[in-house]
């Protein structure tokens, strides 16, 4: 059992962010593909079969290793940025073909959960996070997690929402960086009614676009169809706030979109020219390049797929 201490201060910073990030999900999809998987995922597993071949065997959590302390070298490995080409051959095939559904799903995950938050405050979030996950004041356990001892000391805890940890009931993906707030990743698997719209097999149209502006700058057009700020557009696409900025600074000098500030909000629009743009070149939304979240845009993962110029 993992136990997560907190001190009065970590509840007050309890918050929710929409996902851990692309590299995340994808170790979490990596541990999926060895195993077997319930309804929901069948479909999905189908089709990456066919396009990840052989299934790469050289991560640690895969086929014929120890799950559990693999799963956890695996996250070691992402948060200390060594994430290599394997991983990110997982992430093109198992989760990028669908990442704009999976944010989209994500997001109402996050917003049902943050009216409980708002409803009845931190430690009502945290009584109903999972059955396997229980908050006794002031330890949260994690009933099928390492038997170990987490002290967020002020530091605070931030809550993701996990569609391929559907086999587990959370795990800690980031805690090393003391500066840093600890992420605990929890399973909201979809039902067998939701798993119909995310597993829509994209047929690749998309890709032109990427290949025009960069994979990640192709998401954040298809993000910014609704004006959002650089936090929210960061969050969407499971990036830091500063490589956000990195793309919008991108996008609004080559005219795609306008930056306007709204008392202390910066707000990102499509202009005419990138809406026209999105809808002549990509019938399916583009998948971001899996950057660490809060990793600086100059410092990606070694052999992680990087945004192109």
């Amino acid at each position: 059992m993992q136990r997560i201490h907190f001190t009065a201060a970590d509840v007050a910073r309890t918050r929710l962010k929409i996902t851990a990030g692309p590299l995340v999900e994808s170790a979490f999809a990596y541990g999926l593909l060895g195993r077997g998987v319930s309804t929901p995922f069948a479909r999905w597993r189908s089709q990456v079969g066919d396009r990840l071949r052989p299934v790469p065997g050289r991560l640690p959590g895969g086929p014929g290793t120890d799950g559990e302390a693999g799963l956890g070298a695996l996250l070691r490995i992402i948060e200390q940025g060594a994430a290599g080409s394997e991983l990110t051959r997982v992430w093109q095939a198992a989760v990028a073909p669908y990442w704009e559904h999976l944010l989209a799903f994500l997001e109402v995950e996050c917003e049902a959960r943050g009216r409980v938050l708002m409803g009845g405050g931190a430690e009502l979030l945290l009584t109903t996070l999972h059955s396997r996950i229980t908050w006794r004041p002031p330890v949260l356990e994690i009933h099928d997690a390492p038997d170990e001892d987490i002290h967020l000391d002020g530091r605070g805890l931030v809550l993701a929402p996990s569609v391929f940890l559907a086999h587990r009931a959370g795990r800690v993906t980031r805690r090393f960086d003391r500066s840093a707030p600890v992420v605990l990743a929890f399973a909201a698997p979809p039902d067998s009614y939701q798993a119909t719209a995310l597993w829509d097999k994209p047929d690749g149209s998309g890709q032109s676009l990427g290949a025009l502006v960069g994979q990640t700058r192709a998401a954040a057009l298809h993000v910014l169809r609704a004006s959002c700020t650089t936090t929210q557009l960061a969050d969407r696409l499971g990036i830091s706030a500063a490589g956000a900025s990195q793309h919008t600074a991108v996008l609004r000098r080559t005219g795609l979109i306008t930056t306007r500030r709204v008392r202390n909000t910066v707000l990102h629009t499509l202009t005419p020219l990138g809406a026209a743009l999105l809808k002549g070149m990509s019938g399916q939304p583009a998948a971001a390049a899996p950057h660490r979240a809060h990793a600086a845009p100059a410092a990606a993962p070694a052999g992680a797929l990087q945004p192109a110029s």
